[in-house]
């Protein structure tokens, strides 16, 4: 399919667009696999490690903070160059970085522990820029759905991971490596998997395709009225909005997400059952995506925001009042926090592209992922401290304070765009 015919071709296009989003199903069941393990047994590595649990956010934020870096290269590189070549570098990237936690296991050299959780979190970052890609070549009214065909794509390997962290294990001792290292084997070839899909099967780059067809738009409608200019400015304050509710949810969801392995191991559960816990919690992070993006793209961004503010807030009350060693209550916080993340996560994504336009757009994605992998570092060391000196109860109750903020937040966003007369902030 050459790129030429593309840009002139609607039907070309349309073409390309289901084509782009099947290339990222495909790679995203990959990296959902590569994302559960550093989730799952990070933090019991580090505490089988060190010693002690004061310090089982540090992973966390470790894979984060790398996410963070990546997000912005990742940006970068797909506005330079187009998402096949951004996407693909950051997965194989999270992919050596699982291979460097497998050495560190068997060596017990934390130092090296340290700095392979950081690389890994490309992995991490990678995973989520994908749900862009399926967006570059729809309208307006197919994004939240496109970003949703990406996000429960993930579904299928990131549930599958946390429920393969025995089995992985056991593959693990039978190399001579630590059981707790096993899932990282997964992760690897997952990762290393996802990044190749993407470099051999995304072309046309359909970034690179919506660039070109937007500067033909654009010098065409020069032609017809000479002045007239065509791209649409940034949307600040709908920029502003949507990175809002990105870093609060995501926050809100690591903080309360890296503790609770910790907690549940703390009050007698067996690994099987914090893997369950943990598989169920990302199912509802990415499973429930088709119908979140039907319900962000028919009822409104700001519906669905104020949907993941409730539903956070309730997960956080729930894990607070939780017995520690109750199964089904824990997995009931989880799955709502995973659910809140999702509808916070789709729509905040809705309301960035809506806010930027093409020459810019994929730089301010990796922009705004920084600060959303940030928050994610944030909340895991924070995560940590809080329940070293006080309880596992006291970081749900910070979690549901921290959502509700949400809601004043799309609230004003909504209004600012009204009295500003901004459509796609009407459309939040």
């Amino acid at each position: 399919m050459e790129m030429e015919h593309v840009i002139h071709s609607p039907e070309a296009q349309r073409k390309l667009y289901k084509r782009s989003l099947l290339v990222v199903i495909m790679s995203q069941i990959f990296g959902g696999a590569g994302l559960a393990a550093g989730i799952t047994v990070g933090a019991l590595i580090a505490k089988d490690m060190l010693g002690t649990a004061s310090f089982a956010g540090v992973p966390a934020a470790l894979f984060t903070l790398g996410s963070a870096l990546a997000a912005f290269l990742v940006g970068r590189i797909s506005q330079r160059s187009g998402r096949r070549f951004g996407l693909s570098l950051g997965f194989i990237t999270g992919g050596i970085g699982a291979l460097g936690v497998i050495l560190a296991a068997t060596l017990d050299n934390v130092f090296l522990l340290f700095i392979s959780l950081f690389i890994y979190g490309a992995g991490t970052s990678t995973n989520l820029q994908a749900r862009y890609a399926g967006t570059d070549l729809a309208n307006e009214k197919q994004r939240a759905t496109a970003i949703s065909i990406a996000m429960v794509s993930t579904t299928l390997g990131a549930v599958a991971g946390p429920n393969l962290v025995e089995p992985m294990g056991e593959v693990a001792l039978v190399l001579g490596i630590p059981a707790l290292a096993g899932p990282f084997i997964l992760a690897a070839v997952a990762y290393l998997l996802a990044g190749f899909t993407f470099l051999i099967f995304l072309r046309p780059d359909p970034f690179l395709v919506a660039k070109a067809i937007a500067e033909a738009q654009e010098k065409h409608q020069q032609k017809k009225d000479a002045g007239h200019v065509l791209e649409r400015k940034v949307n600040r304050v709908g920029v502003l909005v949507g990175a809002s509710v990105l870093i609060l949810s995501h926050f809100v969801m690591v903080a309360v997400m890296t503790m609770t392995p910790v907690h549940m191991q703390d009050h007698g559960n067996e690994l099987s059952a914090v893997g369950m816990v943990i598989g169920l919690h990302i199912a509802a992070m990415y499973l429930p995506s088709l119908g979140t993006g039907i319900l962000v793209d028919k009822l409104g961004r700001t519906f669905m925001v104020i949907a993941s503010g409730v539903t956070l807030s309730i997960s956080g009350l729930l894990a607070a009042f939780a017995p520690g060693e109750s199964f089904f209550w824990l997995a009931v916080a989880l799955i709502l926090l995973g659910l809140g993340w999702n509808f916070g996560l789709i729509s905040g994504t809705a309301i960035i592209i809506d806010s930027t336009e093409l020459k810019t757009r994929a730089k301010t994605q990796g922009s705004v992922d920084v600060w959303v992998a940030l928050s994610g570092t944030a909340g895991s060391l924070l995560s940590g401290v809080i329940v070293a000196y006080s309880s596992y109860a006291v970081l749900g109750f910070v979690g549901m304070y921290l959502s509700l903020l949400l809601i004043p937040l799309i609230i004003w966003g909504h209004m600012k765009g009204r009295s500003r007369g901004v459509e796609s902030i009407t459309r939040v």
